[in-house]
């Protein structure tokens, strides 16, 4: 991890990034990570309060915050004060891209929405991630990743196969808008180098995931009359889940005729090739439950090594099922050193991952630790001209808290 010159396909471009908890870092990491100035603008006393969660080290310095927000700066700024405000209008007039995940009537409060923020930097792209939609009635309800999987849809598909609703168990909804976010940036950013215009961007995290979750799960419903229910036959089915093996479970996906010939055949049952149910894709289609069914019973007849051996030579689909430890020791990811060990400056030896996405021209770095609060708070005054005095003044007010060192 080196802070020399950022390299990535969006350096040179500052991003003024004034979201918390897991939506809006994991959106501005994406940045961040491809070479993108990305200033963490905190509120005080404890900044953003993913700071808290566990496990940590350190105060307002978790694990999981660790993560989402390497190569950021942060500064904290008292934007209830003239000063603090000042120091924010400083940066957006220097900046590329505006970004929040507030409700519209929270930052609307902070006079800081897009015409305000026009106004000092008239070809900014703004961008609000927020829970839903302002065009709606529930525009200023508070929303978090467990209501959306919830409103999405996606806890209620899981009832139809477990027989009660569940969330996933990851921050699902949080990171995907999150990903939807950092890529309507950067297009923003896109059409601004086209045209020279800046935009507003609104990223609502109930449409942008009802239209993840329907994607395929409209289904019938496409139709006028509908051809059918929503819910996509396939995953929805109670058969499709890992299959248990006589030594544990194990991956197994055959999905094209030629797939679902070669597996018939090394389970000993090449006449299914023939059967009518399941011998083009229509016809699986139409006989998913049974399918599925019978390659259950199937897969019971061998160990996993076995169905992973026999499967990697007929060139089907198959993996083994791994617990979120077990990638730590996973080969593949070893040898494309997925996992980086950092010396962090407060929080000594940690791991992260690398940058998965590979670019031959323009690729991404990890160049700067996850800052702690307000770090750069003495270095990002100086890059807009605020003498030593001036910084002093601004840390005893509160309006700009320093840390004794930046």
């Amino acid at each position: 991890m080196s802070p020399s010159d950022p390299s990535g396909p969006l350096a040179g471009y500052r991003v003024i990034d004034l979201s918390t908890i897991v939506l809006g870092p994991y959106a501005s990491l994406q940045l961040a990570d491809m070479g993108a100035d990305v200033i963490k603008v905190e509120a005080p006393p404890g900044g953003d309060a993913f700071r808290d969660v566990k496990p940590a080290r350190n105060a307002g310095m978790s694990g999981p915050f660790i993560n989402l927000n390497r190569n950021k700066r942060s500064i904290v700024l008292d934007l209830k004060q003239t000063a603090g405000r000042a120091v924010l209008e400083r940066l957006i007039a220097g900046a590329d891209v505006f970004f929040h995940n507030m409700r519209p009537r929270a930052i609307a409060g902070l006079d800081l929405g897009y015409e305000q923020v026009a106004g000092l930097r008239p070809d900014i792209v703004y961008c609000g991630a927020q829970g839903y939609g302002r065009r709606g009635p529930y525009r200023d309800r508070p929303a978090y990743d467990d209501i959306v999987q919830g409103e999405s849809g996606l806890a209620g598909l899981n009832a139809r196969i477990a027989g009660a609703p569940t969330y996933a168990p990851t921050i699902i909804a949080d990171k995907l808008v999150g990903m939807a976010a950092s890529q309507a940036m950067v297009m923003a950013l896109l059409h601004r180098e086209r045209t020279g215009q800046g935009q507003e961007v609104e990223v609502p995290m109930f449409e942008t995931m009802a239209a993840f979750i329907l994607a395929e799960h409209l289904s019938g419903r496409v139709f006028e009359p509908p051809l059918g229910n929503t819910g996509y036959g396939r995953v929805a089915s109670p058969y499709r889940r890992p299959y248990k093996a006589r030594d544990g479970y194990v991956c197994v996906l055959p999905y094209t005729d030629d797939q679902w010939r070669r597996f018939f055949a090394l389970a000993g049952r090449s006449e299914l090739s023939d059967d009518p149910r399941f011998d083009h894709m229509s016809a699986r289609s139409d006989n998913i439950d049974e399918l599925y069914e019978l390659l259950e019973q199937i897969i019971a007849g061998r160990s996993v090594g076995e169905w992973l051996e026999l499967c990697a030579e007929a060139q089907v689909p198959a993996g083994p099922i791994n617990d979120t430890d077990d990638l730590l020791a996973d080969e593949h990811l070893a040898a494309v050193d997925f996992f980086k060990p950092f010396d962090h400056p407060s929080e000594g030896a940690i791991i992260g991952t690398d940058i998965s996405t590979r670019f031959a021209k323009s690729p991404g770095s990890i160049r700067l630790p996850a800052p702690r609060l307000g770090q750069h708070g003495r270095e990002i005054l100086a890059e807009l001209d605020y003498s030593e005095d001036e910084m002093e003044t601004l840390a005893a007010s509160g309006a700009v808290p320093l840390p004794q060192e930046s």
